[in-house]
Formats: structure tokens, C-alpha cells, sequence
């Protein structure tokens, strides 16, 4: 956003304002809540507490970090938790068993790079960083106990989570009752006035209400966003199910992941991911390759996002896949059984790291036509192919490789 554009933002008035805030969010408690804080004509004291549990986040992280820069750039303060002493723990949300501890050294290098990627959303200047660590850390024994008087085990066990696993007859460890409490705790330090997290966190976010409460401080309003769907259209963005599409992806795997998702997921995305609706008027084609160009720009730059349109579209628009910048793969090193399944097997695994069951390749790939050898589709998995240095195999709609010697 331009200088001017930034100005314009932060004149909008109270009920302006909570019109764009409020867009997208799946829960807000409450919007008069919102409304009346917008109203004190003062910079709100915006919360998004992360725990960089792993070193590379996705654009499914990426929903929270947005909506913190409306916030941002509306003029209110982005304060960015980073959970240094919570990570160590683990956020029990939604686990079906006790997350594996951390070491605080593999928390701190996970929180360099983790923050790097959140920086290519928020402005580093104008956000406020802090480690939990540094108020943790400092408690007495006694101190944490008062804390944890402050919650009965009653509350606890309201969440879900908690009971399912315990109805479940799986264990719940007693660090893991504290999760709710620190985060709560943290919002009473940073004396927040709004709390941004997913729809799993409305129980955590309460209770740093509550504590907030206790401690004679305004409450902080409750902002939940969408769980992001990943490119499947089905399942939560996440790297264990592979519908990530990752901050930290080259243009053009990011622009090609882009493109594979479905026009009815595309309106999500716009609206999650850069906060605009889609031109209902426009050809979905068009407005895709729309999406896929501005978050690419938005996570490298505008050369590098026009540069991957103008590939996919050699790839696949135009179909020369024959002068495309494709991964290649030596002859020599293919099956020497080289049927149409064997040799698409080992393409997704050495080309691109993922490995397809026989049955997924013959039902999703093969027999459906995407696999391709120079144009010519190859629906018989146990057909054998004659290949030689310079065949273009086409594995899927986003997935091709050049064989060379």
C-alpha cells in the first residue's frame, strides 16, 4: 500500500473500519465490542501469538498474519507474540496426543526464520515483537500456582480436545492444562485489546478474557479466522496432508500450486489471502491467473511473479512443454521395467518428492489421461515405453519432466 493509500486507511472512520475488519473473520466477539473500542480514537493493541513450532510457514498461517496488517494498516499496533516459552510446550488445540517437546535452541532458530517469512506480510517497523519467554521465565513457583488458581479444572476440561481425549482413554499430560492459561497470560501483559486466532483458539482466547478481567483491564475482543482450506479444497492447508502452498516456495512452484485450485476455492482465497473479492465478471481462468500473479509478487516480487505466469503459460496454455524450464531426470537412472506405471512412479518421487501409490497413479493420473509422453497420453500402465534424451513426460496438469542421457 502506498504512502497516500496508508493515509486514506487510517481517516476511515469507526464504522468504516469495522466493516473491513470484520470482513472475512469467522467470529467476532463481539462486533459492539469492536465497534466501541474503534470508537476511543486510539491505536488498538492488536494480538497474534505464534509459536514457531516449525522453521517455514504456509499461507494457511498466513490468514491470521493478514488480517494483523488490516489492523496494521488501518494504524492500529501489531504486537506479534512469538511463543518461545509456550513452543516448548506445544499448543494442545486440536491434537489427538501430546505434541513432542522442543528445545528453546530449536524454538529460537525455528522463530529467525519464522518471523523473516511473517515480515513479507506485516511492516517490521510498525509491529511490536515480544518473546513470552521473557515473562515466563521470571516466575516464581509461587507465582505460577496463583496463576493457575485462577482456572478450575472444570474450565479445562470444556475444551474438546481435552475431553475426547480422555473419553478416549488417552493420556492428557498436566503441561498441557497450562497452555490456555499462558496464552490468556499473555494478553495480560501486552494488555491487548483484540486477540486474532483461528476458530480452534476461541477457548484460549477467552481465558486471557477472563484473566484480563481479574486483572482490571478492558477485555480483549475475540477475532476468529478461517481455518484455510489447502489445495485439495477438502482438508485444512497443512504439510502433512501436501495441500501446502509455502510462503518460502520458488514463483514458480508457488504460481503452479496456485493455478491447481479449484474456481470454488478461488473466492476463499482472494478474500483470505489478500483481502479483495474476485470480479464476478471476469473469465475464472483469467481471475486465477490474477490470484496466483499477486501472491506470488506478494511473497517475491512483481519481475519474479510475471516471469512464473509467462512459464505456465508455455507449459500449459500454450503447451510448449518442448522450450519450458522443466526438472530433469537421467535415463539412466530409470526402472529398467520401464512401463507407463513404473516410469511415472519414479518421476513423482525423484522429480518432485512425491510418492504415489500404484493405485493413486493408475485411477488419478493414468487412466484419466494426464500422463503424457510428448503429447501422446499413455493410459496403459503396463504398456512399455521407449524413451530417449529429449522426451518431455507430462505427469499431471502441474507436473512435467524432461528425460535426458
Amino acid at each position: 500500500m502506498s504512502a497516500t493509500a496508508r493515509v486514506a486507511a487510517m481517516s476511515l472512520t469507526p464504522s468504516e473500519q469495522l466493516k473491513i475488519l470484520t470482513t472475512g473473520a469467522a467470529k467476532v466477539l463481539s462486533e459492539k465490542e469492536l465497534a466501541d473500542k474503534l470508537a476511543l480514537g486510539r491505536p488498538l493493541r492488536v494480538k497474534l501469538g505464534v509459536d514457531p513450532t516449525a522453521p517455514d510457514i504456509h499461507f494457511g498461517h498466513t490468514v491470521a498474519l493478514e488480517k494483523l496488517r488490516q489492523f496494521q494498516l488501518l494504524g492500529h499496533q501489531a504486537v506479534l507474540i512469538i511463543g518461545d516459552f509456550t513452543a516448548t510446550i506445544g499448543d494442545p488445540t486440536g491434537r489427538s496426543a501430546t505434541r513432542p517437546p522442543l528445545t528453546r535452541d530449536e524454538v529460537l532458530l525455528n522463530a529467525e526464520t519464522y518471523t523473516a517469512q511473517a515480515f513479507k506480510i506485516l511492516d517490521r517497523e510498525k509491529t511490536e515483537v515480544v518473546y513470552n519467554g521473557d515473562w515466563f521465565r521470571k516466575m516464581t513457583y509461587e507465582e505460577v500456582l496463583k496463576l493457575n488458581g485462577r482456572v478450575t479444572l472444570q474450565q479445562m476440561l470444556q475444551r474438546e480436545d481435552f475431553r475426547t481425549r480422555l473419553n478416549d482413554a488417552q493420556e492428557v499430560r498436566l503441561h498441557e492444562l497450562q497452555y490456555p492459561i499462558m496464552q490468556g497470560w499473555d494478553s495480560v501483559v501486552v494488555r491487548s485489546d483484540v486477540e486474532i486466532g483461528g476458530t480452534d483458539q476461541l477457548f484460549n482466547i477467552l481465558v486471557g478474557r477472563d484473566l484480563q478481567k481479574e486483572e482490571g483491564q478492558p477485555q480483549q475482543v475475540v477475532m476468529l479466522m478461517p481455518l484455510l482450506e489447502g489445495l485439495d479444497g477438502v482438508k485444512k492447508m497443512s504439510k502433512s496432508y501436501g495441500n501446502y502452498v509455502g510462503v518460502n516456495d520458488a514463483p514458480q512452484e508457488m504460481y503452479g500450486k496456485l493455478m491447481s485450485v479449484s474456481d470454488a476455492l478461488m473466492d476463499r482465497y482472494y478474500q483470505l489471502l489478500l483481502g479483495e473479492q474476485r470480479d464476478p465478471a471476469g473469465h475464472p481462468m483469467e481471475a486465477k491467473k490474477a490470484l496466483a500473479q499477486k501472491l506470488t509478487a506478494r511473497y517475491h516480487d512483481e519481475t519474479a511473479a510475471q516471469a512464473a505466469r509467462e512459464d505456465w503459460d508455455m507449459r500449459f496454455s500454450k503447451r510448449n512443454l518442448a522450450e519450458a524450464d522443466l526438472p530433469e531426470i537421467s535415463l539412466a537412472i530409470l526402472p529398467s521395467d520401464s512401463t507407463v506405471l513404473s516410469v511415472s512412479a519414479f518421476a513423482f518421487l525423484t522429480a518432485f518428492g512425491l510418492e504415489k501409490s500404484n493405485s493413486e497413479l493408475r485411477k488419478q493420473f493414468i487412466t484419466t489421461g494426464s500422463v503424457q509422453l510428448n503429447g501422446e497420453k499413455l493410459t496403459d500402465p503396463t504398456a512399455a515405453v521407449t524413451l530417449q534424451a529429449g522426451d518431455v513426460l507430462k505427469l499431471s496438469k502441474k507436473h512435467a519432466v524432461r528425460l535426458i542421457d
